[in-house]
């Protein structure tokens, strides 16, 4: 269980965060979907918050493009895709049902689009995921694996609160569950930037532009 090399923690680190990306962007999906259908507008508030760039011209091309198009870099399979590139490297060191789960998740993205009932099966993308963070706690043995990979996932659950507009309370929970994960990952990152964040969020009203500037920069990547 020796350290893993610079580029295995750029892996890790993003098949953590990509995957997180997925996770919440679907969740945010499913409550958003009955409102862009009553209201166009709410679809580009949606792109807007996550710094997406509007190329649907509408809520229905929004819902039929989004989750599913492979071309879209910002799709919800798009985002997928790239957990599994960085995951397939780790593939040694994560094992082979730990990647299989990444995989099914595609496979479900894929399956909704063509599916009369797309979040059924969208709802079956969200527990492939939530059953690969749990391979990870059982099977994974490596500490600075876990602590890599739940950093990643931690700042970018932060970074999406922040441009969420979510509660102060909300960041300061993740960010005391990123805070040993990041210490112990053997990735070099800003300490006081966690500080900061901490007094940006006890502080009304909370500045989530400068959250997301700071979570962003957090990790000093070689």
């Amino acid at each position: 269980m020796g350290t893993i090399s610079l580029e295995h923690i750029d892996n890790l680190f993003w098949l953590g965060r990509y995957t997180e990306r997925v996770y919440t962007t679907l969740s945010l999906y499913f409550d958003s979907y009955d409102s862009m259908i009553d209201m166009a507008g709410d679809y580009r508030i949606f792109c807007e918050k996550l710094d997406i760039p509007d190329i649907y011209g509408g809520a229905e091309e929004f819902r039929r493009r989004y989750p599913f198009d492979a071309e879209d870099p910002n799709s919800i399979l798009s985002n997928m895709t790239r957990a599994y590139v960085n995951g397939i490297i780790m593939r040694e060191i994560l094992g082979s049902e730990a990647l299989a789960y990444i995989q099914m998740t595609i496979y479900d993205i894929q399956a909704a689009k063509v599916s009369e009932a797309p979040l059924l099966a969208l709802q079956d993308a969200i527990d492939h995921i939530m059953a690969f963070w749990g391979i990870m706690d059982d099977k994974v043995d490596n500490p600075q694996v876990r602590n890599v990979l739940k950093a990643g996932k931690r700042i970018e659950r932060i970074d999406l609160y922040a441009r969420l507009g979510r509660d102060g309370e909300s960041v300061l929970r993740e960010l005391e569950r990123l805070a040993p994960r990041v210490a112990q990952s053997g990735m070099r990152y800003h300490r006081e930037y966690l500080d900061e964040i901490r007094e940006i969020a006890e502080t009304k009203p909370v500045d989530e532009y400068r959250i997301v500037s700071l979570i962003e920069d957090l990790v000093i990547m070689m």
